[in-house]
Order: structure tokens, then C-alpha cells, then sequence
């Protein structure tokens, strides 16, 4: 048998690479190491947070699986930053870590045109630049169309307690060391990256007393477009938040040399932005202390997840440093931090459809190309996933632009910039942020995810619905005068807003930064008027930030000819007069498809992009 499409790996990149082709209609086949490690969190017991948040509401627009599931098996959610603007609102939830994989493990064995095996990938069987299958450790093979490599961690993987070295993936897992071999012998190049993971403690050990409580949201919130059943607003379990001291700083620096990171063990360079507790005290040493949240992990494992103490220090070390902390002075350790390094692959070596430059039909997804985080890894999936049943149907690549998706940002980062670094999404990098919002996934992207056919009919009618609401509601509004007439001024005084001289149109009061819908309401009287609160949601924002998103649009238009314009496959980069020797070197490596992608590539300069512009209209190559 042929399959369609062979996915390694069944991690978060691994389940939505797998998901989305079989929902297309291909063939699929997941080959992982074990069955019961499907939407396994070795890490961080979350999903979503700033911009990654964004990613999980434009997976489930696009008609991908972490939200729906999220949305399941959360044990606490909480929107961030909601007393700042849209741009940066993202949602957060606490996963249980029991039930998220054994959910997924249910959806994803249950998926039609999807098989599953228990097994490892040694080798890639490649011909004339062309995957065709895979080679298990085992010796058979298995072929297929295209190959989608989602190995995590795992790839010639080695875990690291201070000089305590051990070759295996997270929580022992075995790790794949052939497949590493024959990247390389393809002509990959490959490079280690390393992150880590802190203690988990009893939770019946820790005084919570002597923390502070951080309680989940008091409203209903879902990562899903289509939640209907949501976890009961008091079933919920709360995070508490302590910090480091004085003493955990002096233990630390004491032993600094016992770490692994510190003492030359590891190779690989770790993660900026969520750095390991020794790296925070050496970077930041101007710090007297540094946040701890103590996350539970599942309802029903009691154990506590010290989220921000990422560690390599030997284990007594860690039992000295960790109480020194508030709430933790009796703490058990039920399971030490600990290091883990591996492989990856430059990602510039990806085209923006993550299919690979050297081997046709061959997609990467998730941390083997260099990013960090489950939900970084399930928006690569899904775009590979897609754009390998895209190939086997004939059909062209869906590539999604900065302007459309924070997953757009972060292939564009990565295929085109590459990482030295473990890749985190940030709203910082998307220039077009007040754009991609938690609120407006489904707005942007949905309309995607029902041409690929990974939304249903009924899904997309109700999309169509919910636009028809918003613009009618829109209209509505702006047909419904309000005038300063009766309680008008005093009800706006109490708000307090300035009252009115004369009429207005209720859409141009709800301009007003602190009128609200509900103000509106109030103030024309309405009784009879039934409106979503995604359909509130929408107008309110679309009203008031009118102004911004509209100068954003058009800088988006300003700049669509020369981010669209077509380089073309045939050039020669050392043939273009006064050219950058470093911009002729870094085009070649990268071989930008547009000039917008061009113009983003560290080294090549605008100088650089106006010559090849000019070049390109000249016509001086063969096309």
C-alpha cells in the first residue's frame, strides 16, 4: 500500500500535520515511538498565552484540533492583558495533563483515512531529489507521497542533570538517532538546540498560604469558534504565584559551575525568552527576585508544576534552592528539573509551504524546525498538513501572509530570518498586530479553512451568519439617532461622558473610549434586540478602532505590490550588477520567492532590494 501522506511524529505539530490531510481526504498514516505519548505535555502543562493564544483561535479557524480540545480538558482559563487594547489580548488556559492527551489520543485514532503505528523512523527512502516513504528501525518500509517530520525533541536527543547525561527524549522516551544521520547525508544542515523543564512538587507539601491566588476568569471563555459545553465557571482550579529570594540567588551562584549549561555539557544554545532559573540570576542579576507560579498540572495527578524554575543543577541543589522559596519550605520533589538538547534543522532550508528545498514532498513541522512551544508546533502542523494534501491534489500551496495570521509570521521568521535560538512567537514580531486578533480568527482565516475543506458546511454557514450579523448590526447603528433630549445627558454623565449638543448616530457614540454597547442599549431602550456576544465583540471593536485598523489596511495595500512581486526561480543572484557580496550569498542560501521576503533577510539591505527590483523589470536573466 501507498499512503498519501506519511506524518513522524505524534506530537502537537504531529497531530495536526496528521489530522488535516486524512480530513482532506488523503490517505495518512502517523508513525510514533508510542501510542500513549499522542498530545503528550512534557513541558509546561498550557496552551495559548501572548500571541500563542492567537495561534491556537487561528488553528481552530482554519479547522485544526488543540483549541476544540483545549476547550475539553482545561482545568482554568484566563484571558491576559484585557486593560490593554485588542492587539494584545490573548487567551491562557490550564490544560489537564491526563485528560488533554488521552482526548487526543481518542480523536486521533478515531480519525477516518488515518492509521497509526507504534514505531521509529530510521531512515527517509529518497529518489531523484523525491521522498517516496520511510525506512522503521525495524527495516521495512512503508511509501507514500509526501512525508511530514514532526520529531520534536527527539532527534538525537540527550537529557542533562549538571554532568548526569542520559540519551532519551522528554520523560525517558527513546529517542530517534537515525534519522538525524541520513538528514545530514541528504545534505541538511543540522544544528542543536536545548531547552528544559522544571520540578514538579506534591502539591500536598506546598503552603499555599504564603502565596498569592490567581483565580481563572469569572466569565465563560473558549479557544473554539464552535464550544458549546464549557467547563463550569467553579469547577475551575486556581494558580498561586511566589517568588525567589536572596538565598535562592546565593545557592545558585554558588553551584553555577554544577550546572549543565554552565559547565560546558551542553552544545546547544537554549531558549531567550524562557530561560532556565540559572540563566535569569546571571542575566538579570540586578533582580532581587524573579516570579514562580506554582500550576497545577491535573485533576488527577497532585502534583504542582514550578512554572519559571527551569533548572540543570544536580538534584540536592535543586532541593536546597527550591526551598528558599515562599509556600515551598517543605516542599517534596516528585519529579527533578532537568536539560534537554537536540537537533534541528535550519529552517531557511524550508520554502514558505514548509515543504524542504532539497527533497521534494518532504514537510517539516514544530521544534525540529528550531521554534519552542505546543502551540508554535500545532500551527506549523496544520500548515504542513494542508499543504501536502494541497500537492497530492494538484492544487497550489496555502501560504498565509504577516498580514493575515500570526502563524503567516511565523513561517515568514523562520524560512526566511532562520533561528540560532529555541523560536518563541511574540506580538512584538507581527507588525501588523492590531490586525491579528483573539477576537478576529475566524474572520481571517476561516474562510481558508473551508476552501482546503477542513471546515464543514454547517461550520462555514454559521461564519457567513455571524458576518451578515455584524455588518447589519453596523448598519443599524448607524440608522439609530440619539439626541440630547430626556435622561440622554445625565445617563452620560454617570458613565461619565461628555453629553451631547446635539444628535448623533449611535455608532458614532460607541466611538466614545468609554462608551460600551451596553450603554447604547441602554440609551435607545431596546428590548427586543438579540445579539451574540461575538457579534458585541466585533462591532464594538471594529467601531472603535476603526481609525488604527483602517491606517493598517492601508499600510498592508501600500506594500502588497512589492511583497507579492514575483522573483523568479531562474536567477542567477551572481549575475546582478552591484549586488552585496553578503546579500548575493544570503539570497542564494535562502532563495526568497517574493521581494517582500527578500527584504526581510538579515544582511540584504534596501539598497540590495532596489538593484534586484531593478534587474528583475529589466529582464536581463533567462526567465
Amino acid at each position: 500500500m501507498i499512503y498519501d501522506v506519511i506524518v513522524v511524529g505524534g506530537g502537537h505539530a504531529g497531530i495536526e500535520a496528521a489530522l488535516a490531510p486524512s480530513r482532506m481526504g488523503c490517505k495518512t498514516l502517523m508513525i510514533t515511538g508510542d501510542i500513549s505519548r499522542i498530545g503528550h505535555m512534557p513541558c509546561n502543562p498550557a496552551i495559548g498565552g501572548p500571541a500563542k493564544g492567537i495561534v491556537v483561535r487561528e488553528i481552530d479557524a482554519l479547522g485544526g484540533e488543540m483549541g476544540v480540545n483545549t476547550d475539553k480538558t482545561h482545568i482554568q482559563m484566563r484571558m491576559l492583558n484585557t486593560g490593554k487594547g485588542p492587539a494584545v489580548r490573548a487567551l491562557r488556559a490550564q490544560a489537564d495533563k491526563v485528560d488533554y492527551p488521552r482526548e487526543m489520543q481518542k480523536t486521533v485514532l478515531s480519525q477516518e483515512n488515518l492509521d497509526v503505528i507504534e514505531e521509529i523512523v530510521d531512515n527517509l527512502l529518497v529518489e531523484n531529489g523525491e521522498v517516496k516513504g520511510v525506512q522503521l528501525e525495524s527495516g521495512e518500509k512503508i511509501l507514500s507521497k509526501a512525508v511530514i517530520l514532526t520529531t520534536g525533541t527527539y532527534m538525537h536527543s540527550k537529557v542533562m542533570i549538571s554532568d548526569e547525561i542520559t540519551l532519551s527524549g522528554p520523560d525517558g522516551a527513546k529517542t530517534s538517532l537515525g534519522l538525524s544521520n541520513n538528514l545530514k547525508e541528504l545534505g541538511f544542515e543540522l544544528f542543536r538546540l536545548k531547552t528544559g523543564t522544571p520540578p514538579r512538587v506534591a502539591a500536598d507539601s506546598v503552603d499555599f498560604s504564603k502565596t498569592e491566588i490567581q483565580p481563572g476568569d469569572n466569565v465563560i471563555r473558549s479557544f473554539s469558534f464552535d464550544t458549546v459545553d464549557h467547563l463550569p465557571l467553579e469547577n475551575q482550579v486556581p494558580c498561586y504565584l511566589t517568588y525567589t529570594g536572596e538565598d535562592t540567588h546565593h545557592i545558585i551562584m554558588e553551584n553555577l559551575e554544577r550546572s549543565s549549561m554552565y559547565s560546558g555539557a551542553v552544545e546547544g544554545v537554549g531558549p531567550r525568552y524562557c530561560p532556565s532559573i540559572e540563566d535569569k540570576i546571571v542575566r538579570f542579576n540586578d533582580k532581587p527576585r524573579h516570579q514562580i507560579f506554582l500550576e497545577p498540572e491535573s485533576k488527577h495527578i497532585p502534583e504542582i508544576y514550578v512554572q519559571g524554575f527551569s533548572s540543570s543543577l544536580p538534584r540536592d541543589i535543586q532541593e536546597k534552592m527550591i526551598r528558599t522559596i515562599p509556600g515551598l519550605e517543605n516542599c517534596r520533589i516528585v519529579k527533578y528539573a532537568y536539560a534537554i538538547e537536540y537537533d534541528a534543522i535550519n529552517p531557511t532550508q524550508l520554502w514558505p509551504s514548509l515543504e524542504t528545498k532539497l527533497v521534494k514532498n518532504l514537510y517539516t513541522a514544530g521544534q525540529i524546525n528550531g521554534t519552542s512551544g505546543y502551540e508554535e508546533a500545532a500551527g506549523q502542523g496544520i500548515m504542513a498538513g494542508i499543504n501536502a494534501a494541497l500537492r497530492i491534489q494538484g492544487k497550489d500551496p496555502l501560504i498565509l501572509k504577516r498580514s493575515e495570521a500570526y502563524i503567516g509570521v511565523l513561517i515568514d521568521d523562520l524560512v526566511t530570518k532562520g533561528t540560532l535560538e529555541p523560536y518563541r512567537l511574540l506580538t512584538s514580531r507581527a507588525e501588523y498586530r492590531l490586525l491579528l486578533r483573539h477576537d478576529n480568527a475566524d474572520m481571517r482565516l476561516r474562510e481558508y479553512g473551508y476552501q482546503v475543506g477542513l471546515v464543514s458546511e454547517e461550520k462555514y454557514k454559521k461564519f457567513l451568519n455571524k458576518k451578515e450579523a455584524i455588518a447589519l448590526e453596523k448598519e443599524r447603528l448607524s440608522m439609530i439617532k440619539i439626541t440630547p433630549k430626556g435622561n440622554t445627558n445625565e445617563y452620560l454623565l454617570s458613565i461619565p461622558s461628555s453629553p451631547l449638543k446635539d444628535g448623533i448616530t449611535a455608532i458614532d457614540l460607541l466611538k466614545r473610549p468609554e462608551i460600551t454597547y451596553t450603554h447604547i442599549h441602554n440609551l435607545i431602550d431596546e428590548k427586543n434586540v438579540d445579539i451574540s456576544k461575538e457579534v458585541i465583540e466585533q462591532v464594538e471593536i471594529q467601531v472603535k478602532y476603526e481609525g488604527y485598523i483602517n491606517k493598517a489596511l492601508q499600510q498592508v495595500e501600500k506594500l502588497r505590490k512589492v511583497e507579492e512581486k514575483k522573483i523568479p526561480i531562474s536567477i542567477d543572484y551572481d549575475d546582478v550588477p552591484n549586488l552585496a557580496i553578503e546579500a548575493k550569498q544570503k539570497l542564494k542560501d535562502v532563495r526568497p520567492l517574493t521581494i517582500g521576503q527578500a527584504s526581510r533577510i538579515s544582511g540584504v539591505n534596501p539598497a540590495d532590494i532596489s538593484i534586484l527590483m531593478v534587474y528583475i523589470e529589466s529582464g536581463r536573466f533567462n526567465k
